[in-house]
């Protein structure tokens, strides 16, 4: 299996998702010039990561991604066997993905978006506050508890790679305690750390 990534970028989560369900994973570094030439839009038209190559399968977008591992490997216990856990584990996924994800997408992307100096940094603000609330919520959801859905899933290494992105691009978050708490706890997750590593990350 190969995962094509930037570093740093969101295909981590998906790496974290391998490294802790035992998959076996080729690396392939692309840059974003790469990324957008002939080649590698054969095997993502959009131009993004990740990408999973497996045989002849082709595979994007990360939520997708994680679940496809999680469910090859079901001894991963990465999604939930229990119904009503497997489900918040999804409804996270999803929150990380959908909502999280995209609001930093405004950021990342603000010239795509606005033009003028003035407009992209009301842009990225407003994004900064937009992004204060998600994370606040999901710091209450964590009160008391280790892991968003109960149990480790596939959501937590999304989760993580989300707040390490609030360092980047100085979204201030430090007086969410239990994200914090969640934070050290992710780092010093062997799996975590492997990842890191192979990523030049660590």
């Amino acid at each position: 299996m190969k995962l094509y990534y930037f570093p740093g970028a969101c295909p981590l989560v998906s790496h974290i998702v391998m490294e802790w369900a035992g998959q076996k994973v080729e690396l392939v570094e692309v840059s974003r010039e790469e990324a957008k030439q002939d080649a590698y839009l054969k095997l993502n038209p959009m131009g993004a990561v990740p990408t999973v190559v497996e045989g002849d399968n082709i595979f994007t977008q990360s939520s997708a991604i994680v679940e496809y591992i999680a469910e090859k490997h079901p001894h991963s216990k990465l999604l939930p066997d229990d119904l009503v856990e497997r489900t918040q584990a999804r409804k996270w996924l999803a929150f990380c993905n959908a909502d999280i994800h995209r609001t930093f997408g405004l950021i990342f992307g603000a010239p795509k978006f606005v033009q003028s100096p003035e407009a992209q940094e009301e842009l990225i603000n407003n994004a900064k506050a937009m992004l204060v609330n998600m994370f606040s919520i999901v710091d209450r959801h964590l009160e008391n508890k280790s892991w968003l859905a109960g149990s480790k899933s596939v959501a937590d290494p999304y989760l993580y790679v989300l707040l390490r992105w609030t360092k980047v691009k100085d979204v201030d978050v430090s007086h969410l305690t239990n994200l914090a708490r969640f934070y050290e706890q992710m780092e010093a997750d062997p799996g975590v750390q492997k990842a890191l590593k192979a990523q030049g990350l660590a």
